[in-house]
């Protein structure tokens, strides 16, 4: 197997501290903290910062500073409609060229997440949340749609870690169950209506945090 260079290394390390909100949206971090925290030079991770900022994953605040963009509620609205648009689609085309050890892998995903929903760990349940959704929607061969979305949820999924601090995890959107039991029975439109009923809870979720931030609640 070959070495995963430095700098492509360093970018998924920033990447999953982003996805995992570790870096929680409007938290200003250094680059130089960013090298220390990683262990890693200054030019690689500024390569992934400029990579990540090039994805609106990351804005510049000045002063070497960076953070995860605060979404707006029209900014939400926007994402929102994007992946209504595409994940489901994604879900159905993977649904049918599905084979059983894939839908295992994902059935165990599942049971991460849950163990980490009932634990409270926050980090695991968006990392597992976020490995859910990835591995199915690349068994549908679509890679461009796939890139898309990928870009839509990491612009997106941080604002769940907000979520987090106000609710806890016991009421986090995870409705993959009915999802892996329409896998299991080859009923490709019942996996895309899971999938779409899971994120439009996600969204609404959101939705709802933004709007009593706003009102001060």
């Amino acid at each position: 197997m070959a070495k995963i260079p430095t700098h492509e290394l360093v970018y998924r390390q920033i990447r999953d501290m982003i996805l995992c909100g570790e870096l929680e949206p409007g938290q200003a971090v250094t680059i130089q903290g960013l090298v220390s925290h990683l262990e890693a030079g200054m030019t690689p991770v500024r390569e992934a910062i400029r990579r990540l900022t090039a994805e609106s994953a990351l804005v510049f605040q000045g002063n070497r500073r960076v953070s995860v963009p605060v979404l707006t509620l029209d900014e939400v609205n926007e994402l929102a409609f994007a992946r209504l648009a595409i994940e489901p689609k994604l879900a159905y085309w993977a649904a049918s060229k599905l084979t059983v050890p894939q839908i295992g892998q994902l059935e165990q995903i599942d049971q991460d997440l849950n163990k980490a929903i009932a634990r409270g760990d926050v980090r695991d349940y968006l990392y597992f949340n976020y490995q859910f959704h990835a591995q199915l929607y690349a068994v549908s061969g679509a890679n461009i749609l796939v890139s898309i979305a990928d870009s839509l949820w990491l612009r997106m999924g941080p604002s769940l870690r907000v979520i987090c601090g106000r609710y806890g995890t016991t009421n986090l959107p995870d409705m993959h169950a009915g999802a892996i039991s329409a896998m299991k029975r080859g009923d490709a439109q019942a996996v895309m209506d899971a999938i779409k009923a899971d994120l439009e809870q996600g969204i609404d979720q959101v939705r709802a945090s933004l709007l009593e931030a706003t009102n001060g609640l």
